[in-house]
Formats: structure tokens, C-alpha cells, sequence
């Protein structure tokens, strides 16, 4: 999956990026979802709405399978938002803030079903103290905070309600995908079948005659 970073690139490169003043010659009339105001204001209420999503079974499930294939926890955070960001469900800011309570959510849904996380696969050891997350400049300070609460399995006191916790008791489990049966080999003597017993030769004369 990529990122929204490299995402962000790509668009560059392609040469299909808005141009400078592009959004006021937009016709006002039909606005982009983005550029209404925000469905969204506060933290607390945009994480009740990403809870609320998250555990829907269909994207339980493939958030789930996301994580267990080593998509990054992070990775994972900056698509959500910004996919929400688009749909104009909060702006810019409010989604930088709400980076680390998704982030968090998401482990939790992941430590509850066991599964190992991956949480972030950029360079953290180089000379730089920022990072880029979401088109924007962060502090290597908050990641490195998060991927150490992340790997001793600690969420922030707060950052799941009581009702969260709640619901989080009682996700149903998810269905493992049915392993196959293993085939016998080909080297394998076949099985004998035992003979059936009662059962009555094609040479011998009818009975009840």
C-alpha cells in the first residue's frame, strides 16, 4: 500500500498538481468536499466517528489483514486521514492532531487479536529531527514517543474511551481462513481399502427366487 507521501510524489512527478490559485478560480458554486467546512472540529468527536468505522466488520477485517500482512501502523493512520480529509471531514490541522489517536486505535485493535505490528519504516537514526507524515514537517520526537508506547503494548490513558474499551471487549473474533488439507504425497503407498462385508458376488444365484 503506498503511502500518502509517496502518493503525494507521484503527483508531483506526473505534473497533475493543482497549479498556484487554481482554487480560486474554482466555480463556487459546487465546491470541493475539502474546501466546505469541516464535518468535524474537534478530536473527540472525529475519533468517536474513526472508532465507530473501525470496528464495522467489513473494515475491522481489512484493517486487520492490513496489519497482519506488515502494512505499517502508520502507513496505514496517514490514508485514513487523508482520505477523510478529502471527503471534508475535518481540515489540516485538526487531521495532524488526530494522527497519533488513529494510530493508537489501530494498535489496539491489533494487540487485542494478537497480531505483530509493524509501526513505522522510516529512518529515525539519521541527523534529521523531522519527518514528513501527511505532506508536513512533524517532530521525530512523536513518532518516536508512539512507536515506543506501540512496542511495550501501552496506550495513552484517554486516548480510548470507556465505550471504546468496551467495544473492544467485545469484537467478535475474526475468522481464520480454512486451511487447506494436506494432500497425500505422491510417493505415498495408496490406502487399502478393506473389502466391504455383505456383499454379495455377482456369481452367486439370486436370492428370494
Amino acid at each position: 500500500m503506498a503511502t500518502v507521501q509517496e502518493e503525494y510524489t507521484k503527483i508531483q512527478k506526473s505534473g497533475k498538481r493543482p497549479i498556484p490559485g487554481q482554487s480560486l478560480t474554482n466555480d463556487p458554486e459546487s465546491p470541493a468536499p475539502f474546501e466546505k467546512a469541516p464535518k468535524f472540529t474537534s478530536v473527540h468527536a472525529a475519533s468517536e466517528y474513526l472508532w465507530e468505522s473501525f470496528i464495522e466488520p467489513d473494515t475491522y477485517t481489512s484493517l486487520m489483514g492490513s496489519v497482519s500482512e506488515g502494512v505499517p501502523i502508520m502507513d496505514l493512520a496517514q490514508v485514513i486521514l487523508f482520505a477523510e480529509f478529502q471527503k471534508g471531514s475535518w481540515n489540516p490541522d485538526l487531521m495532524l492532531m488526530l494522527f497519533e489517536p488513529v494510530a493508537y486505535m489501530i494498535m489496539a485493535l491489533a494487540e487485542r487479536v494478537g497480531l505483530e505490528m509493524t509501526i513505522y519504516e522510516g529512518d529515525l537514526e539519521d541527523d534529521d529531527a523531522e519527518e514528513q507524515l501527511l505532506g508536513t514537517t512533524v517532530d521525530e520526537n512523536r513518532i518516536q514517543k508512539l512507536i515506543k508506547n506501540g512496542t511495550s503494548g501501552r496506550i495513552p490513558e484517554g486516548v480510548l474511551t470507556a465505550e471504546m474499551q468496551e467495544s473492544l471487549e467485545t469484537l467478535p473474533e475474526l475468522e481464520k481462513p480454512p486451511e487447506d488439507e494436506p494432500k497425500p504425497s505422491l510417493m505415498q503407498a495408496p490406502v487399502q481399502q478393506a473389502p466391504a462385508t455383505n456383499t454379495q458376488s455377482l456369481m452367486a444365484p439370486p436370492q428370494g427366487v
